[in-house]
């Protein structure tokens, strides 16, 4: 086996994404889900999507072998108190202030040149699904999850005594919280696909130009989110909670 084979093969997308955040340019471009589907190794992942794994590994060490321009902007080396924070002041604050300027634009889009580009009707009701399941999601987040999460630090440094949940174990609201982030990943890749890629037609007006542009934005933004927690709050969460029940 070569050492590019052995470098990241058999590593997780999470992982490689985890280590570098960069490295999530390259997965993009080749349509290797970096969030959701952070849990398969790049071996498994690019056999899915039919690439090159070989090629995907030197264009990763070549980009590793490069300086990071920000390397203290390494979430992997936060604190997860302060992780669950960031998620929930620049992701949530975010997803918050978006959606119903997205949900209008998509409501005028479909209804003015519906009839012409009938993907934009379709497009409006996936986009009003995404904004259903979001909603709760989050505010489940904030209210039950992420408090959870800030009280095991908290024992964890002896600034609280003790930290109880009615949900049995933090996997339980984290599986439930994966497989929501699982569906709202699939409906924007459906309006991703709907869309082709975000292009737009010559004739697309301001509004339509800004439909697509703001989904684009969004759909990036979504990414990066379901990242940090998927692959990294969630299992040091897990983890931190095993230790407790270790003691």
């Amino acid at each position: 086996m070569s050492v590019i084979e052995t470098s990241f093969s058999h590593q997780t997308i999470g992982e490689i994404v985890r280590e570098d955040i960069r490295a999530a340019k390259i997965l993009k471009r080749n349509g290797i889900d970096f969030c959701c589907g952070g849990k398969k190794t790049l071996q498994k992942a690019c056999e899915e999507k039919n690439v090159n794994v070989d090629r995907i590994q030197e264009e990763l060490i070549d980009l590793m072998s490069r300086n990071n321009p920000f390397p203290e902007i390494n979430p992997d080396k936060w604190k997860i108190d302060f992780l669950a924070d960031y998620i929930e002041n620049i992701h949530h604050t975010y997803v918050k202030q978006n959606m119903p300027v997205i949900s209008e634009l998509a409501e005028k889009v479909a209804r003015v040149h519906g009839e012409h580009a009938p993907e934009l009707v379709k497009i409006n009701e996936l986009w009003t699904e995404v904004v259903n399941e979001l909603a709760p999601h989050m505010q489940k987040e904030e209210l039950v999850l992420f408090p959870y999460i800030k009280k095991m630090v908290a024992v964890s440094e002896g600034r609280a005594e003790n930290v109880k949940a009615h949900f049995g174990t933090v996997k339980n609201p984290i599986a439930m919280m994966e497989k929501e982030h699982e569906a709202a990943g699939e409906l924007l890749e459906e309006i991703y696909l709907l869309s082709s890629s975000f292009t737009l037609p010559e004739w697309a007006c301001n509004s339509y130009k800004l439909l697509y542009n703001s989904m684009a934005e969004f759909r990036e933004d979504l990414h990066r989110h379901i990242h940090l927690e998927n692959n990294i709050l969630f299992p040091k969460a897990i983890i931190l909670e095993e230790k407790f029940n270790a003691n």
